[in-house]
């Protein structure tokens, strides 16, 4: 599919949306009651469900650090779930570098070093997608290591950004991921550094600095929907405590009644 086609004459993408405008995101915490932690998070038509088990003693004793806990990520790309290539099994290289990308992405950021001889499980499900897989796993992984209690030392809030000619497209679709040179940045935004970013082809180092910096900025309005979305789920249990109940963990799930899309609208001229 050519160029032309993604972006229009007036400005608008094939799904209706302008250059820097996000997609619905939906976020849900406590989804799932047998596990420690879990999320469900929606980037557009995207889904990836997380879930996380432990700290918990380590399977194998030739693999456990005696100063901190081991992070394990296990990905899972059922062939129901779009894309190409069907169903990717664990030994794939394509699920390997991705499985790598969350892993290394974490392990500064989750504090193993308070769980010594231990393991923390994370278990990645696709469930659909459309482009942003990696960002949206990303996002799904914060979440439900938050639900788990896992102390982090930030946010990790991660967004993808295209270029079509010299337009940069935040949060694409894989119809834009599959014809665009793209992006994925991982921020963490109290510190303002980041902790992932991976380029899908080569970019020109002025747009490169362009879309970085417009990812860093969709990265804040991601964390403002993580953080909204991490207080209603706790302000809820508060009122269960305050109540007297016990509310079981997985009817917890903070979904927003109505999915809201985020708009990025920037002058790059003031950034």
């Amino acid at each position: 599919m050519s160029r032309v086609e993604l972006l229009s004459v007036h400005n608008y993408r094939s799904d209706g949306r302008r250059p820097k405008e996000l997609r619905d995101i939906s976020l849900s915490l406590g989804t799932h009651g047998h596990a420690d932690g879990s999320a469900l998070v929606s980037h557009g038509l995207t889904n990836v469900l997380v879930t996380v088990h432990g700290p918990r003693e380590a399977k194998s004793r030739a693999n456990t650090l005696f100063d901190r806990a081991v992070l394990s990520v296990n990905v899972d790309i059922p062939v129901f779930s779009g894309g190409q290539g069907g169903k990717r099994g664990r030994s794939d290289k394509r699920v390997l570098e991705f499985t790598s990308a969350i892993r290394q992405t974490f392990e500064p950021i989750v504090q193993t070093q308070l769980y010594p001889r231990s393991q923390i499980d994370i278990f990645v499900q696709v469930l659909q997608q459309d482009g942003g897989l990696l960002q949206t796993s990303i996002n799904a992984c914060t979440l439900a290591l938050i639900d788990a209690g896992i102390p982090l030392t930030d946010y990790v809030c991660a967004i993808t950004c295209a270029l079509h000619d010299s337009t940069p497209l935040l949060d694409i679709t894989s119809l834009e991921e599959s014809d665009l040179p793209n992006l994925t940045a991982a921020v963490l935004p109290k510190s303002g550094k980041i902790t992932l970013l991976t380029l899908e082809t080569r970019i020109h180092v002025d747009r490169f600095e362009e879309m970085f910096t417009l990812a860093e900025d969709a990265g804040k309005v991601v964390h403002g929907e993580m953080l909204r979305a991490v207080t209603t789920r706790t302000e809820r249990l508060v009122r269960a405590m305050e109540k007297g109940g016990v509310q079981d963990h997985s009817r917890t799930g903070i979904e927003r009644p109505s999915a809201r899309r985020a708009e990025m609208d920037i002058d790059m001229d003031d950034v």
